[in-house]
């Protein structure tokens, strides 16, 4: 199994117990970069593998394609963890990792471990407070969208159509013993509870 692991913003006391108990665990850790290797360090012995800043794609595309092979051979039978700075799951070196693992290793099973990431820990570092709608961009076009506190799933999904959206997850009391995951549009509920999310997406 392949891993990616949040390491958080930087303060190694941040890094989640879950993630300190994987990296533990490991059969081999990776990490894009010193900072996250300074973050392992006290938990397990960490490669970095390099993933240069280029626009040139095919450049780029050789170099992910390269260390997807060495990463699916040896986390078909292990756990292998990729480390990183902040959440894997949000504007991640691990996102495009999984893109190409997907594409050509798609027996090797993944899945991730959430971090503390650059929107949470700018708010604790600057005293933010949000309590409504915020956006975050990274300059790109939205491809994304998330509903919190979506009690009426079917209807929030409805409203998204229009805006170009076409494919939805529900989600409901994530990480606890009733969580509920539902993948398929047919099958979202009418309704929902005040823990419940929808993940929009534009393909």
């Amino acid at each position: 199994m392949l891993v990616g692991v949040g390491l958080g913003p930087g303060d190694p006391e941040l890094l989640t117990l879950k993630a300190v108990e994987t990296l533990k665990k490991a059969y081999k850790v990776y990490v894009p970069g010193r900072l996250a290797a300074d973050l392992v360090a006290p938990y397990a012995d960490a490669d970095i593998l390099e993933f240069p800043m280029l626009t040139d794609y095919e450049v780029l595309n050789a170099i992910w394609k390269k260390n997807a092979d060495m990463l699916a051979e040896e986390s078909r039978n292990n756990l292998v963890v990729f480390g990183l700075i902040g959440d894997p799951n949000f504007f991640s070196t691990f996102t495009h990792l999984k893109r190409v693992m997907k594409k050509f290793y798609p027996d090797v099973e993944m899945t991730t471990i959430p971090g503390i990431s650059s929107i949470t820990s700018f708010a604790a570092q600057t005293g933010a407070e949000v309590d409504s709608s915020f956006e975050v961009s990274d300059g790109s076009e939205s491809q994304y969208k998330i509903r919190l506190k979506a009690s009426r799933p079917r209807e929030i999904i409805s409203s998204f159509e229009k805006e170009g959206y076409n494919k939805f997850t529900f989600a409901e009391r994530l990480f606890s013993q009733n969580e509920l995951i539902i993948t398929e549009k047919e099958k979202i509920p009418e309704k929902g509870n005040y823990f419940s999310i929808i993940f929009a997406e534009k393909e």
